[in-house]
């Protein structure tokens, strides 16, 4: 948490100072003790006039690197103004935030802030990466400010390329390769990989009070480059009994992963066996804070590996130590070095990339929630502009929620496609390496139709993963106005369908599950409504509540109320179809239980002030 101190100008101030006290946890502290606690706070709000803040701070200054932040809000509180230290130091964020509590206007005036640029003198610190840059980082952010034509090079996938991909400026091309990076196109190269271009000089490795930004080559020689190099690499070792040449082990990594092209400081963590938890290199590994990951021999054992060892089986239990504990804490990933043996034969190394980072062919299922474009996640919509193909289910999913596509994506609907017309679509696609949406209806794991597909992607090792969406029956609840569980009355809801084409498990008999009388939400059952109605008489009571919704969130959204008891009637008189969520229960619309939240005898829920 950062430590911020408040300094109220005037008494005018008290009441801002006040609530930013409460909201940050800030320190009150005078005017004159600011030069005594310039280093011990890491940021200063100033609260009154501009002139004072920048007499006050003008003594104190030395370099953005190590200042504080430091921001003035005037002392009616209308306007936050980023002072000092605005990207590096956090002052412009800490302007944004103070404003939001006060329902100021924050007042920022970095140049890159204004025009949508990338603040490139903290995307390391924000994203976690070792900034690699050959000379002073200026040299990189004025072509850059001035809308230079900039190349970005992306080797691998996490958060930090996410965003870069997201919010991509228009100077900025996205490249596939380093051969794209030609001076008649670019001014500039940004990179994120863990790689070493073969006209790269590598960096220095870096302790752990260095800076972050190292000495790093350029290329090519007539464009300046700006690498960042993500922790997103596992070094597996196996080790000697007492392999006592710790700094020359070490030494001997770094020329291994160099002569492979990989940096150091992409390694995110060390991985071996637990019976070498108290080896020389392992604790020296530990002592200079790196993050050692250890495995048993039966672990170890499971993980199949390109180049198991006899004798390594012999001693420890198990054929591979470095390439089987590489890919195991690497959650399976990709070996970039296989097993190397050290020139003294007391150690062996294998390098590999955590699966998650891959910047390869992946599918993505996505819950496209009930229908409303707005009520997609934030993930599934980033995973929709990312995409290189969206297959969506055209007779459930409104077209609009693939208007997000970027350019030349391939979006197609798969209402008139065989199951084997779409996995070979999908998969003509992911061969060619290419980023797959596959976009379902509400939640893919209710009555998603997802099985099958995950079973062909099973079948040919085919990287996928699910972002869940919002069903259609919270879009019921939400539409209704009504609470689905209320305490002593129903506690539990049902999510089914009728038995129609597709036969019900016998225990799973709707008038079965009624006998609980609890919320239920039936999907896909517009058509079966005569014998949904019947199957409900049998233990509901005839009146009771039921609510007939269709094409939730939709814009022709319909919703029709009545008693149990003519349920089949509304559906039949109003033409519903199968896009209809038949929702019945006493919690319908029902105000009259009594919620714990709110309860006298509930107050431990509670705390102070809330």
């Amino acid at each position: 948490m950062q430590k911020i101190a408040l300094i109220p100008i005037t008494s005018a101030g008290g009441p801002t100072a006040q609530t930013l006290q409460q909201q940050l946890q800030a320190v009150p502290l005078c005017r004159d003790a600011v030069a005594a606690h310039w280093h011990d706070h890491d940021a200063f709000i100033f609260i009154g006039a501009m002139g004072i803040c920048v007499r006050t701070i003008a003594p104190l200054i030395e370099d953005k690197h190590t200042d504080p932040a430091v921001i003035c809000i005037d002392s009616t509180a209308q306007h936050v103004i980023s002072v000092l230290s605005g990207h590096v130091g956090g002052a412009n964020e800490l302007a944004q935030h103070v404003a939001s509590i006060l329902g100021a206007t924050p007042i920022i005036t970095t140049q890159s802030d204004n025009t949508g640029l990338w603040a490139l003198d903290t995307l390391a610190q924000r994203f976690h990466w070792t900034c690699a840059a050959a000379g002073d980082l200026n040299s990189y952010i004025i072509p850059f400010v001035n809308q230079e034509p900039t190349a970005l090079l992306l080797d691998i996938r996490d958060e930090g390329t996410d965003y870069l991909e997201r919010t991509l400026p228009s100077p900025v091309t996205l490249v596939k390769s380093i051969n794209d990076i030609t001076s008649d196109r670019f001014r500039l190269a940004l990179i994120v990989s863990p790689y070493i271009y073969p006209t790269l000089t590598s960096p220095a490795t870096a302790s752990p009070s260095s800076p972050s930004t190292l000495a790093f080559g350029s290329f090519p020689a007539e464009i300046p480059t700006l690498q960042f190099i993500p922790p997103t690499l596992t070094l597996g070792i196996g080790l000697s009994h007492q392999a006592s040449r710790v700094e020359g082990i070490l030494a001997d990594i770094r020329q291994h992963m160099e002569a492979h092209h990989l940096s150091p400081l992409a390694i995110r963590h060390y991985a071996t066996i637990d019976v070498k938890a108290d080896e020389p290199v392992v604790k020296h590994l530990q002592a200079e804070r790196k993050e050692v990951l250890f495995f048993t021999a039966e672990q170890l054992n499971e993980q199949a590996v390109p180049t198991p060892s006899e004798t390594v089986a012999k001693h420890v239990g198990t054929p591979s130590v470095s390439e089987a504990a590489a890919l195991l804490a690497s959650n399976h990933g990709k070996l970039l070095i296989p097993k190397q043996k050290g020139e003294a034969k007391d150690y062996t190394l294998a390098v590999a990339i955590d699966r998650h980072y891959l910047r390869e062919a992946h599918i993505e299922i996505v819950g496209a929630g009930p229908g409303d474009p707005d009520l997609i996640s934030v993930r599934g919509r980033r995973m929709l502009e990312r995409a290189d193909l969206i297959l969506y289910a055209g007779s459930l999913v409104p077209k609009e929620l693939t208007l997000c596509h970027k350019p030349g994506a391939v979006v197609r609907s798969s209402a008139p496609m065989s199951l084997e017309e779409q996995c070979a679509l999908m998969k003509e696609h992911y061969d060619q390496g290419h980023f797959i949406v596959r976009l379902h209806t509400g939640d893919p794991c209710i009555f998603g139709a997802i099985q099958e597909q995950m079973a062909f992607f099973d079948r040919h090792k085919m990287s996928y993963h699910i972002t869940p969406g919002i069903s259609s029956f919270l879009a019921a609840a939400a539409e209704l106005r009504s609470q689905f569980t209320i305490p002593e009355r129903t506690q539990t809801i049902i999510l089914t369908r009728g038995e129609g084409r597709t036969p019900m498990p016998e225990k799973e008999q709707l008038h079965l599950l009624a006998r609980s009388q609890s919320t239920m939400c039936i999907f896909l059952s517009a058509s079966l409504v005569d014998d949904v109605q019947a199957q409900l008489l049998q233990e509901y009571p005839e009146d009771t509540p039921v609510a007939a919704c269709y094409h939730l969130t939709w814009p022709d959204q319909r919703i029709y109320r009545g008693k149990l008891k003519d349920l089949a009637k509304i559906v039949h008189d109003n033409h519903l179809t199968l896009t209809t969520m038949l929702v019945v229960g006493e919690a319908i619309d029902n105000r009259q239980g009594l919620s714990e939240l709110y309860n006298k005898n509930f107050t431990h829920l509670f705390r102070k002030g809330e």
